[in-house]
């Protein structure tokens, strides 16, 4: 019995979902390794907890050839994201960036290692783990070339950390620098520090804590176009509904148009004072005032009509 509720738990675990849950991802170290790689490897799972696994042991793959064991592997941690370290003469201090989608390689990016500094180096204070750090990314291929763009679309699901609805300005402490430029990418971890102005807006000053890389694209593989849309296709309950009528204006406040039937004014309630029951209460004594001369004038009527008939 036990041996089954497990089973039903990962199978829903597993099921398709309406919101996604927070990605996880792989560390894994190939057959042969260096020391700035297994670093690396380890820190940057260490900045991605608690979303993060690192394998101690070495694996003889390469996901470019073959990239079974790696979806194995995702489909076994259910994890969407993994980096891949390895040595060699051909490629050394190589480093593979990729993603998942159901639990088969969607994109792929592989960059050699050119500088690197630990976090050790650097002797400022860290940040908690689990913080969701800020991303910046400078450079215009990001934008304007499909694979670059392809390859920011990669680092964000990567780096965004936890998924929340709200946060306060307090709590963005973290910050991660990505800059390309002509195939030669550079990351940058800085710690916020809010400090007086003199105003209620705060003087931002950033410290760089590390880790401090510095990475040159290799190869590259990414998905077609109709993989991508599929991958990126959403569940109808996800997407917001429209809503008629209303608009957001440049200061970052909702405007919304109303349309309401025709209205009698006559009818309308007022606020209750006292000076205007006092009115009511005048108006009312006139009206039964002119009611009475309007009876006694028709029995006076009356009466003489009475008279002529005798």
């Amino acid at each position: 019995k036990a041996k089954n509720q497990r089973s039903k738990r990962y199978l829903e675990k597993c099921e398709p979902q309406i919101h996604e849950n927070d990605k996880k991802a792989l560390f894994i170290k190939g057959g042969r390794t260096s020391e700035t790689v297994t670093r690396i490897l380890k820190e940057l799972a260490s900045l991605k907890k608690p979303n993060s696994t690192m394998f101690q042991k070495k694996n003889m793959t390469r996901p470019f050839d073959d990239p079974t064991s790696i979806e194995f592997f995702s489909r076994k941690c259910d994890s969407s994201l993994f980096m891949f370290g390895s040595d060699s003469k051909k490629r050394p201090n190589n480093l593979i960036i990729g993603r998942m989608y159901d639990f088969q390689i969607l994109d792929m990016f592989e960059f050699g290692v050119a500088n690197f500094k630990s976090l050790q180096e650097f002797k400022e204070a860290k940040v908690a783990i689990g913080t969701k750090p800020c991303l910046i990314f400078s450079g215009e291929q990001f934008e304007k070339v499909e694979e670059f763009s392809r390859l920011k679309s990669l680092l964000i699901d990567f780096f965004q950390g936890p998924q929340v609805s709200q946060i306060r300005l307090s709590g963005i402490e973290h910050v991660f620098h990505f800059v390309l430029t002509d195939e030669c990418l550079t990351i940058r971890s800085y710690k916020i520090l809010l400090k007086k102005s003199g105003t209620k807006v705060p003087r931002i000053e950033l410290d760089e804590i590390g880790p401090s890389l510095d990475l040159k694209l290799r190869r590259r593989k990414i998905a077609g176009s109709d993989m991508y849309e599929l991958a990126r296709k959403q569940p109808k309950a996800a997407k917001i509904k429209k809503q008629k009528n209303v608009k957001q204006n440049p200061f970052g406040s909702k405007v919304g148009q109303i349309h309401m039937k025709h209205q009698d004014y006559d009818e309308l309630q007022t606020r209750k004072m006292k000076g205007l029951k006092r009115k009511k209460l005048k108006n009312q004594t006139e009206q039964n005032s002119k009611k009475m001369k309007l009876t006694e004038d028709v029995d006076v009527n009356n009466s003489n009509d009475n008279d002529d008939l005798e």
